[in-house]
């Protein structure tokens, strides 16, 4: 019995491609994926450390696991036609804010272009009936307000990151308009929808100006966490749930194409709103040690203190909603860093998989 099977054997066998998998959320997403069964062909740069969780997990040696940089319409194109799949999750970015300002240019060719050539590719490819786009929270035109964004709401950005991922959303919707229109649907046979997620966090992130990834780092080195933007609130949520998200609008999809063909928010519950801090003070009571250092910079880059999704949509179509609180995203996420350097971190991870269906 395949306990980590809530998709009623949907996923077994199927040709799925994800963009991104050797990135964190890529990779626990591939890991779920090779668990249920799915011939997973991954599409993705190098990974960042010897340390992620798709090194790790031994992911390349478990799915078709290609180098490829998404700005390259030709080269995805030709990875399309010569694995035929039929369901793509596209989660390649570049998913950091303060980097974006040092590069906005890469940015947007990564997030903009690059997922105009994700959907060149899908349009090209007839064995591709499923397309999710993964996309932020951040593409929202970001008030500050105090409820969360409606999937109707603006497209917008304050920085490159996020008004990068605003015009990636633009450029979806347009895709779908004109090439998978779901009027023509007996036409291209292709459903498409982007998937919108808050802050994620979880076992096996190592990348820079992330919360969970700051902590480990120090605890490791015995020094002082560095908190930046100490008041910052954020809706957080452990990686599985999002992936949770994907994977049943992807089988909802499949089989109601017409049904679900739009934007979609994977939120956490309301009480998983924190402050940095409060996550940070979290992270040293689940791990036994460290201490934090309040490092504000008066002059750092704008970044936004709050930003909400409603998840009402999701809740009620696609009968998906958060498992877990914050506690127990954290208690999970530091579990992992906790255990990596001594257990098999595939099997770990599926455990952790099942211990969060179970919930």
């Amino acid at each position: 019995m395949n306990r980590i099977d809530i998709f009623n054997h949907f996923y077994k066998d199927k040709k799925v491609l994800v963009t991104g998998h050797t990135g964190f959320k890529g990779s626990w997403l591939s890991i779920w994926l090779h668990g249920l069964g799915a011939e997973v062909i991954g599409v993705a740069k190098d990974p960042l450390t010897e340390r992620d969780n798709y090194v790790l997990s031994g992911l390349k040696d478990k799915i078709i696991d290609l180098r490829g940089d998404i700005r390259d319409g030709e080269l995805m194109k030709e990875i399309f036609r010569k694995y035929q799949p039929e369901i793509v999750f596209h989660l390649a970015a570049q998913p950091l804010v303060r980097l974006s300002y040092d590069i906005p240019v890469e940015t947007y060719d990564t997030n903009v272009m690059g997922t105009i050539n994700i959907l060149e590719a899908i349009r090209i490819t007839d064995s591709v009936k499923v397309g999710v786009m993964i996309t932020t929270d951040k593409c929202y035109e970001n008030k500050e307000q105090i409820w969360g964004y409606r999937e109707n709401e603006p497209m917008g950005g304050y920085d490159p990151y996020s008004s990068s991922k605003g015009a990636a959303e633009i450029a979806i919707s347009s895709w779908r308009n004109s090439y998978f229109n779901p009027k023509y649907y007996n036409v291209h046979g292709k459903s498409i929808a982007s998937a919108r997620a808050g802050n994620v966090i979880g076992g096996g992130d190592w990348a820079l100006d992330r919360i969970i990834p700051d902590c480990i780092k120090s605890i490791e080195t015995n020094l002082p966490i560095n908190i930046r933007n100490k008041k910052a609130i954020r809706p957080w949520q452990h990686v599985l749930e999002p992936l949770s998200g994907y994977l049943r609008l992807a089988y909802k999809m499949w089989h109601e194409p017409l049904s679900y063909c739009e934007g979609w928010n994977f939120g956490p519950k309301t009480e998983s709103i924190a402050t940095v801090w409060e996550v940070a003070s979290k992270v040293i009571d689940n791990y036994g040690k460290g201490e934090l250092k309040d490092s504000s910079d008066p002059n750092a880059v704008h970044e936004a203190n709050l930003l909400m999704l409603d998840i009402s949509k999701a809740k009620f179509r696609l009968e998906w909603e958060p498992k877990m609180n914050l506690n127990q995203c954290i208690e999970l996420t530091v579990d992992w860093y906790k255990r990596y350097r001594d257990e098999d971190v595939y099997n770990f991870c599926l455990e952790q998989i099942e211990s969060y269906i179970r919930k």
